[in-house]
C-alpha cells in the first residue's frame, strides 16, 4: 500500500488549530495518503514542532507556503496535492501557489473571500488541469448521498419547498474576550473575515448541502443579517429567502448566535409525493414523510438502502458513524479522482460528486449577493448561478 499512497502536504494545522486535526484523522483512516510535507505555520519553529509531532521530514518543513510549493513541484517525489486549513483570507493566494506548480488542491470552505479571487482559482484550476476539492463535508455523509438518490430518482414527486439551516451557538456569548480562543481571533475579526463571516463560514456550507441534495440552483436571495451578541463586529444570525431553479421556493438560516444549540445542521426538502429530513447531529437517520401521516425512517446500514449509501458506510448497522468518518469518507473521494488522474489525466470524474471550485465560486456569489440583498433592506438580488462557469 506504500508505493502507491497519494503524497499529500499541509498548509497551516500549526500548534492551537482547529480543524486541521479532523482532516489528518479524514487522511488516515483509509490509509491512502502519507503526509511527506508542511508548512504548519507562520513560525518556523512551530511549524517544525508540528513536523515532529508528525512524523513529517524537518527536510520537507518549510519557512511559508511559497517555498513549499515551488520545492515540493521540483522534486521527483514531491507532494501531488496540497490541503490548506488557514483562516479564509488566505485561501487565494496559497491555492494558487499550489495550483500555478501543478498541484492538486484540497482547501477548507470557503474557496475565497471575493468573488474575483473565485473567478480566478476556479479558472486557474481549470487551465492547470489540476483537481480543486472543498471540504463541504455534510456532503459525504452516507444518508446524504441516499437522500441525494431519493431526489434524483423522483421519490419526493415535483419539488415545491427546501428549507435549510446550520444555526450554532458556539458564539452565542462574547467568546472573542477569551484571548486564547483561536478560532474566535479570526473568525469574529472582520478584517480578516469580512463583516459577512457567518454566511461565509456556516451559510456556505447550507448552501452547498442545499444545492447537493436538491439538485436546484439558488437563482434570487431577500435577506436580512443582524448582530446579536452587544459589541460584535460582525453579524451572527442571517435569515434567507431564496428563489430556485424550476420555480422552487426556500429558506437559509444560518448563525452562530442559537443558544443553547450545539451545531444545528438541518435539511428538508418538500415534493408534491412527499418530503425528506435530514439532522448532521443524527446523521445515521433519514426521515421521509407521505400525506396522511406516514412516515419512513430509513437507517444507515441496511441492505435496501442505495448504493451511494452503501459506499460511504465503514462500520455494521448500530454503530454510529460522523463527522470524522464524513471527511475520511471526502478524502477517499479525492484519493479515488487522484489515482485516477495517475492513469488518464482527467481532473474531474461524473460519479464522484465532490464540491469543487464551481461549488466554491457560488458559494462566494450566494455570500455576495446575501450581503448585497441586506445592504438594500431586503430586496431580492440576483445570483446568476448560471454564468460563465463551466460545470
Amino acid at each position: 500500500m506504500t508505493a502507491n499512497r497519494i503524497r499529500i502536504g499541509m498548509v497551516g494545522g500549526g500548534p492551537g488549530s482547529g480543524i486541521a486535526g479532523v482532516h489528518r484523522m479524514g487522511m488516515r483512516l483509509d490509509d491512502r495518503f502519507m503526509l511527506v510535507a508542511g508548512a504548519f505555520s507562520r513560525s518556523l519553529d512551530k511549524s517544525r514542532q508540528t513536523a515532529a509531532e508528525l512524523g513529517v521530514d524537518e527536510e520537507r518543513t518549510y519557512a511559508d507556503y511559497q517555498q513549499m510549493a515551488r520545492e515540493e513541484a521540483s522534486r521527483d517525489d514531491g507532494i501531488e496535492v496540497v490541503s490548506i486549513v488557514t483562516p479564509n483570507s488566505s485561501h487565494y493566494p496559497v491555492a494558487r501557489a499550489f495550483l500555478e506548480q501543478g498541484i492538486h488542491v484540497v482547501c477548507d470552505k470557503p474557496m475565497t473571500g471575493s468573488l474575483e479571487e473565485a473567478e480566478a482559482l476556479h479558472a486557474l484550476a481549470d487551465s492547470q488541469g489540476c483537481f480543486f476539492a472543498l471540504t463541504h463535508n455534510y456532503s459525504a455523509y452516507a444518508m446524504v448521498r441516499h437522500a441525494v438518490q431519493l431526489v434524483r430518482d423522483g421519490a419526493l414527486g415535483k419539488l415545491r419547498i427546501v428549507m435549510v439551516e446550520h444555526a450554532s451557538g458556539w458564539a452565542a456569548d462574547n467568546v472573542e474576550r477569551d484571548l486564547d480562543n483561536k478560532q474566535a481571533a479570526w473568525r469574529l475579526d472582520p478584517k480578516q473575515s469580512g463583516e459577512a463571516s457567518l454566511v461565509f463560514d456556516l451559510g456556505t456550507h447550507a448552501h452547498q448541502l442545499m444545492r447537493f441534495v436538491s439538485g436546484l440552483e439558488v437563482e434570487e436571495v431577500a435577506a436580512e443579517m443582524q448582530t446579536c451578541v452587544p459589541g460584535r463586529r460582525v453579524f451572527d444570525d442571517a435569515h434567507v429567502q431564496l428563489r430556485l431553479s424550476g420555480g422552487v421556493r426556500g429558506s437559509l438560516w444560518a448563525s452562530m448566535a442559537a443558544t443553547g444549540h450545539e451545531h444545528g445542521l438541518r435539511i428538508r426538502v418538500f415534493g408534491d409525493k412527499a418530503s425528506l429530513e435530514w439532522h448532521q447531529m443524527d446523521p445515521h437517520y433519514l426521515s421521509v414523510n407521505y400525506p396522511g401521516g406516514r412516515r419512513e425512517t430509513l437507517v444507515q446500514g441496511h441492505s435496501g438502502m442505495s448504493d451511494a449509501q452503501a459506499r460511504l458506510t465503514r462500520v455494521g448497522l448500530g454503530h454510529p458513524e460522523g463527522f470524522i468518518e464524513s471527511f475520511a469518507n471526502l478524502y477517499s473521494d479525492v484519493a479515488e479522482v487522484i489515482g485516477r488522474y495517475r492513469k488518464e489525466g482527467l481532473n474531474r470524474y461524473e460519479d464522484i460528486p465532490l464540491p469543487t471550485t464551481r461549488d466554491g465560486l457560488l458559494g462566494v456569489k450566494f455570500v455576495m449577493a446575501v450581503s448585497e440583498s441586506h445592504r438594500q433592506q431586503g430586496r431580492w438580488v440576483t445570483v446568476d448561478p448560471y454564468q460563465e462557469i463551466p460545470s
